[in-house]
């Protein structure tokens, strides 16, 4: 059965650079090692995915293949595993991807920042609009203080793992069908630290740390919004090994309001007027978030009128200014009326001849009218 060409096995031009070359190879790995892929071909598909790389990443095999195919001049071909070492050519990372090793591993007793925490407060709506100072309590982990975070009981040592020196991985050979791997693991001897503790810390138990409950001052700002969070510097769970602490990320919720409603630094709201109020006109008190204000009502306001009064919004969160307060204009109509307003709406019904009374209301009529006779 002939070989199929090496570049349609990795899916990749005759023009193309190692690293895609790497890249392609790296994902078929992926895909068909036997150790992840069970199907029947899966070995096979494995093993010309590897022998197409290992020519393609080396320039002379590269130039040998492009200018001879498969058969090379001397006759011996390009596939195989048999004869002699072999060059792998970047091989390592794949086996680190599939037997848990390789790379390079960081410092078990290098410091290390401590975990950011989140905590999510719940504000009123006018909490939200002014801000607010507040202590919170959180559950933390801190530095236990009775051995200084060491995890050893006062007056000992931490000792260096034996098994690993102090890597906090141990190196485990092992015989495969391409050759003898190193797979590093996690030092079971040490968890991984590098360290023994031959006496443990009574309060912590060896851990170095102790769960608490932390008050913390927060600041909330004035304009904050719904899903907005503020970042409290150094105050997540506490480092490792002398590193700094995490942060702390207070997420915000806001309850809704009866009467606001919020969108960005604006403020919504609905304003009901009688008949009367909104066909004479009237000075009215309406509420705002910033206390109530007078606002002029003219003369033959229609439902749905939208008011803007500058200003009387929540102020930008980032200090760029304050938001508008829009008030929308809502005629309710009354459901109970005594026999002498019946008698008086009758009258004006009479008067007015169900006719408008100016040029806006007049056009308005005029289109109802017409929609009736196009039926």
């Amino acid at each position: 059965m002939s070989k199929r060409d090496y570049y349609d096995v990795l899916g990749v031009s005759k023009e193309a650079p190692k690293e895609e070359i790497k890249k392609a190879y790296r994902k078929l790995a992926r895909k068909y090692h036997p150790d992840v892929n069970k199907e029947a071909d899966a070995s096979e598909k494995f093993k010309e995915a590897k022998e197409a790389y290992e020519v393609l990443s080396n320039e002379q095999k590269r130039a040998q293949y492009d200018q001879f195919g498969h058969a090379d001049p001397q006759g011996q071909g390009f596939g195989g595993f048999g004869g002699g070492a072999q060059d792998f050519g970047g091989f390592g990372d794949i086996f680190d991807m599939f037997f848990g090793g390789g790379g390079r591993r960081r410092d078990p007793n290098a410091p290390q920042q401590g975990a950011d925490l989140q905590y999510t407060m719940v504000l009123d709506f006018k909490e939200a609009i002014f801000g607010k100072e507040t202590d919170i309590t959180i559950p933390k982990e801190e530095n236990c203080d009775t051995c200084n975070g060491s995890g050893a009981k006062p007056g000992t040592k931490t000792k260096t793992c034996s098994h690993c020196n102090g890597s906090g991985q141990l190196n485990m050979e092992q015989n495969t069908p391409f050759g003898r791997v190193v797979n590093k693991r996690v030092c079971n001897y040490c968890n991984g630290t590098g360290k023994i503790i031959p006496e443990k810390c009574n309060t912590c138990g060896g851990n170095g740390k102790v769960k608490k409950h932390k008050k913390i001052h927060i600041t909330i700002p004035a304009g904050i919004d719904e899903g907005q969070q503020i970042r409290v510097s150094g105050k997540g769970e506490a480092g490792v090994n002398g590193g700094p602490p995490g942060d702390l990320y207070v997420v915000v919720q806001v309850r809704r309001d009866e009467f606001f409603e919020r969108e960005g630094d604006h403020i919504f709201c609905e304003l009901p007027l009688t008949f009367a109020q909104a066909a004479l006109g009237d000075e009215v008190e309406v509420p705002t978030v910033h206390g109530n204000v007078m606002l002029k009502i003219p003369a033959g306001t229609q439902t749905g009128k939208t008011f803007r009064m500058k200003g009387k919004g929540a102020p930008n969160v980032r200090g760029y200014g304050q938001g508008d307060q829009h008030i929308k204009v809502k005629i309710v109509t009354p459901t109970k009326l005594t026999e002498k307003q019946k008698e008086l709406l009758r009258e004006f019904n009479d008067i007015a001849g169900n006719e408008a009374t100016d040029e806006q209301e007049s056009s308005l009529f005029q289109r109802f009218k017409k929609a009736f006779k196009s039926e």
